[in-house]
């Protein structure tokens, strides 16, 4: 049987990552914001400074744990955009509430956060280029609440930009590939088929005596008794088993050696 490749898929670089990079900007200038503008006895200021930690956090522990399963790197990854869109409408809601005008796509200010964050042109989830968080923080720094604010949705906008691409990515990655424990049930499963049947075509150990069953001409195989007053003993069965349940003792004269 061919043996399972056990080699862990490179993980844990969560740094490099554009998507994590303005997360963290988003925590840390989120973190700033509501020390600023939302007293600390509100439930508010807590939820925002946890969801924006949330984003960052759940990106970081979905690389580390790409090494063993796609399936759980997938679901934190889209936990972390969840948590970013809860933070988004705490932003939309701050700034509705307080009648404060909110940025349009097109608006002069909001053009120029944006081209802050365009680094290269193809704006790739994996871009290496650390986006510096300095370049924001003459907008982060504002007195105007709705200035910080509105600069933050942009970053937050850029950020669910990039998970959806990376999560668009892992998707056709796990379905191409699948990860280690996906592949390692997988192995198992196909161990235990082989137990169950070893006459399998890819099963390559040595049969040298065979034997066919008299009433449906398939390979007789050695099966172990389970139960019974005979559990343990060894005796010939069809692998055709459950259709056909044909049994044969094993005579003496004919008894293989099995350790």
């Amino acid at each position: 049987m061919k043996e399972l490749d056990s080699t862990l898929r490179p993980h844990g670089g969560y740094r490099r990552l554009r998507s994590f990079q303005v997360a963290e900007i988003i925590y840390d200038g989120t973190v700033i914001f509501c020390d600023r503008f939302i007293t600390t006895r509100s439930r508010t200021h807590d939820q925002m400074v946890q969801a924006a930690r949330s984003g960052r956090q759940n990106i970081a522990e979905g690389s580390r744990a790409s090494a063993t399963s796609s399936q759980t790197e997938l679901r934190l990854v889209n936990v972390a955009r969840a948590s970013l869109d809860e933070l988004l409408l705490d932003y939309e809601d701050f700034l509705r509430q307080r009648k404060l005008p909110t940025w349009g796509k097109d608006d002069p200010q909001a053009c120029t956060v944006r081209s802050v964050g365009k680094t290269n042109p193809t704006d790739r989830s994996d871009q290496t280029d650390r986006p510096d968080a300095n370049a924001y923080a003459k907008w982060i720094n504002d007195p105007d609440p709705a200035v910080v604010a509105n600069t933050l949705i942009c970053l937050i906008h850029q950020a669910n930009y990039l998970l959806d691409r990376q999560i668009a990515g892992l998707e056709k990655q796990f379905i191409r590939e699948g990860g280690y424990s996906e592949r390692l049930h997988a192995a198992r499963l196909k161990e235990r088929q082989r137990q169950s049947n070893p006459t399998d075509p890819s099963d390559q150990t040595d049969r040298s005596d065979k034997k066919l069953c008299q009433t449906c001409g398939k390979p007789m195989v050695v099966r172990t008794s389970r139960k019974g007053p005979k559990a343990g003993s060894r005796f010939w069965g069809c692998s055709g088993y459950p259709d056909c349940k044909v049994t044969q003792p094993i005579e003496p004269s004919r008894r293989l050696f099995f350790p």
